[in-house]
């Protein structure tokens, strides 16, 4: 696939980006373009900007996690005891509050950004009719309205939708998806979450904190297969001590609704011959790209079987001139990465020399415990044949994870056996997403581990975990760390330091 930027600008284009989505790549590739001075347009075909992130996924599911852990006490049960809430017979509406209160503001945000930066926002339905033209078609109840725009520089920016099975009868109340979960209007007693992936097990993890019995379903073998193993086994762990059944490699036959004693409930039969029957079903089975409606052969473009485009190092697609980024163009679908991705689009588009490292970008999982991951984990590194250590660090081991009642959490990191540079940095526990940034800042300037051993930390902290960690792995080498005194120039008494 060719890596040349996009054709010279033509007078005539209406635009010279325009931006289809408006989530966290769309509206970082629409803000670049329009700092370079560029006249640039979003369209969006929700009533609202901000796209999944926003309004059903990234925002909500984060703000509904947060509001479980206070309001179940969950962070102090440790300290506490396991019957410790902050209030009790929690319902929906108790948790949709805070949730409401966010995204609204959220929302506000994105259109200041946009505003104020001169970004024009459409709401309308795209789809292309040529390589540089798009049909913007009226979804405001107006009728059948609709206008053709053009310009210079395309960027896809559409997301995903959650796929389903069509032999799964949803309802939206006992058989859901993850969008379904903000109109809900009662907590289940009982959940089954069908599919191990992040979202599934993001969900499944905030119903077990919150007392309801999970039962977790996934035909692969182990949890989150793209994680460090060590960490999923923890995480398997820690939900199994919240009362989670987990039914790994095992797949399902049947989801059907059915009436017992305790009233409307659901049925899942697997393909082992189990029954699994709750109150609620979660159907978690990975997402979609939205290219449905786009008529992307119309622009000479196509999306695989599960609605992905190829793009490639500077996210342009077959046509040079048409960018996609975000989820629409697979793993990782992280809302970071795809507002790093719409940022680099558009500085290529438009000519501007960028610098980035894809392979340290972070990963966070909000499970309870949260994850935090970077650089490479012992599965990768073994398959590559690179010789490594690690070093653990626990959070009982700290100070501060005994005051914020937090002893299980982990936090490994994964160095050069021979140079000592770290290659990974990897953490289960309360704070993971934020902490994982010490480690991502030393491995983007080479350092390695002995950095962390001659490092001070506040105390107390869970950043001394990384220096706990430093020891353990120097230890298991059998060598000291490189501590050479740096001798200072004398000083006359009295002189200014």
């Amino acid at each position: 696939m060719t890596l040349t930027p996009p054709a010279a600008s033509v007078p005539d284009f209406t635009y010279d980006l325009l931006v289809i989505g408006s989530g966290p790549g769309g509206q970082r590739s629409a803000i670049q373009a329009a700092k370079l001075g560029k006249k640039v347009a979003v369209v969006e075909k929700r009533a609202v900007i901000g796209g999944v992130c926003i309004n059903t996924g990234t925002i909500p599911s984060k703000t509904f996690r947060e509001a479980i852990m206070h309001l179940s006490g969950y962070n102090e049960r440790g300290l506490y005891g396991a019957s410790y809430s902050v209030k009790d017979d929690i319902t929906v509406q108790d948790l949709l509050l805070r949730t409401s209160s966010v995204m609204a503001h959220e929302l506000d945000v994105v259109r200041n950004q946009l505003h104020r930066n001169r970004v024009e926002s459409i709401n309308a339905e795209a789809s292309f009719i040529g390589p540089h033209t798009v049909r913007l078609r009226d979804v405001r109840g107006r009728g059948e309205g609709w206008r053709d725009v053009t310009a210079r520089v395309i960027v896809v920016a559409v997301g995903t939708r959650a796929a389903r099975d069509p032999s799964i009868p949803f309802d939206g109340q006992r058989i859901i998806i993850s969008d379904d979960i903000l109109d809900l209007r009662e907590l289940p007693r009982t959940v089954t979450v069908i599919g191990g992936g992040v979202i599934g097990c993001e969900y499944a993890s905030m119903f077990a904190a919150l007392g309801v019995r999970v039962t977790l379903i996934d035909k692969r073998p182990r949890l989150l297969e793209f994680v460090d193993h060590e960490i999923t086994d923890i995480l398997a762990y820690q939900l199994r001590q919240n009362r989670m059944t987990l039914r790994l490699g095992e797949a399902v036959r049947v989801v059907e609704p059915v009436q017992d004693r305790l009233g409307e409930r659901v049925r899942v039969t697997l393909a082992s011959g189990k029954e699994i029957v709750s109150d609620m079903v979660l159907y978690s089975i990975g997402r979609l790209g939205a290219t449905e409606r786009l008529n992307l052969e119309a622009a000479g473009l196509s999306a695989d079987g599960r609605g992905r485009i190829s793009v490639n190092g500077h996210y342009q697609t077959a046509a040079p001139h048409i960018y996609a980024v975000g989820d629409v163009i697979g793993f990782p679908s992280l809302a970071s990465v795809s507002m790093e991705q719409g940022r680099l689009a558009s500085c290529h588009a438009f000519g501007v020399p960028t610098q980035s490292v894809p392979e340290l970008f972070p990963y966070g999982i909000y499970t309870i415990p949260e994850i935090s991951t970077v650089g490479k984990n012992e599965e990768e590194l073994t398959e590559a044949g690179v010789p490594y250590e690690i070093g653990k660090a626990q959070y009982r081991e700290i100070a501060r994870g005994q005051i914020i009642g937090d002893e299980q959490g982990t936090l490994k990191l994964i160095f050069h056996l021979e140079t000592r540079e770290l290659l990974g940095v990897h953490i289960i526990g309360s704070g993971a997403s934020e902490l994982i940034h010490i480690g991502q800042a030393v491995m983007a300037f080479g350092g390695t581990v002995d950095y962390f051993v001659n490092t001070v930390f506040n105390y107390p902290t869970l950043a001394e975990c990384y220096k706990t960690a430093a020891f353990d792995g120097i230890n298991r080498l059998g060598s000291a760390p490189a501590l050479e005194p740096k001798l200072e120039p004398a000083r006359e008494v009295g002189e200014v330091v």
